[in-house]
């Protein structure tokens, strides 16, 4: 809940997928961080292996206050590493919410605007886009809220987050 900081839980993170790297090679890794994880792919992106982090409905810190609202649980010594991968390597970080979602306020992917510039892609869903079958308010993107049909919006953000992962992590054979 705290503001400027990464969670501990992300060194876990950042090890485990080191050690999967290893297992099993190639250009790097992903992650989805979704709702209370949601920032967890940002911050794992400081380890030159995360090459497709993406955001899914980043909730925390919650947004109890302005500071809260413009910001991601991650440190600012970790965003400036992110911030440098963004320039130097061209890192692009995912980003996807429900507009009306309050969990995930406007100020927070402003803030990622900020910090990364054209390296953040925003992806930004109206409440219309949402299965309208889910039990709450919209929200997961990727998974209640998911209309799995071509050419709803939510099918095309889950497509547009596997064309991330193909074009950054596979291998041509």
């Amino acid at each position: 809940f705290a503001v400027g900081k990464t969670s501990p839980v992300v060194s876990w993170l950042r090890a485990l997928a080191a050690s999967e790297h290893e297992r099993r090679g190639g250009p790097g890794v992903g992650a989805v961080g979704m709702c209370f994880t949601g920032g967890f792919a940002l911050a794992m992106a400081v380890d030159d292996r995360m090459q497709a982090p993406v955001l899914s409905q980043p909730s925390m810190p919650m947004g109890i206050s302005k500071k809260h609202k413009h910001s991601i649980d991650i440190s600012p010594d970790d965003l400036e590493k992110v911030k440098h991968r963004c320039a130097a390597e061209g890192l692009q970080v995912l980003g996807l919410r429900f507009t009306s979602d309050s969990f995930v306020p406007d100020e927070r992917f402003q803030f990622l605007r900020e910090q990364l510039g054209d390296a953040f892609v925003a992806v930004e869903l109206g409440d219309d886009d949402a299965n309208p079958a889910a039990a709450m308010k919209p929200h997961s993107v990727l998974t209640e809220h998911l209309i799995d049909d071509p050419g709803s919006r939510t099918r095309e953000t889950l497509d547009q987050v596997l064309d991330l992962f193909r074009t950054k992590l596979l291998v041509d054979t």
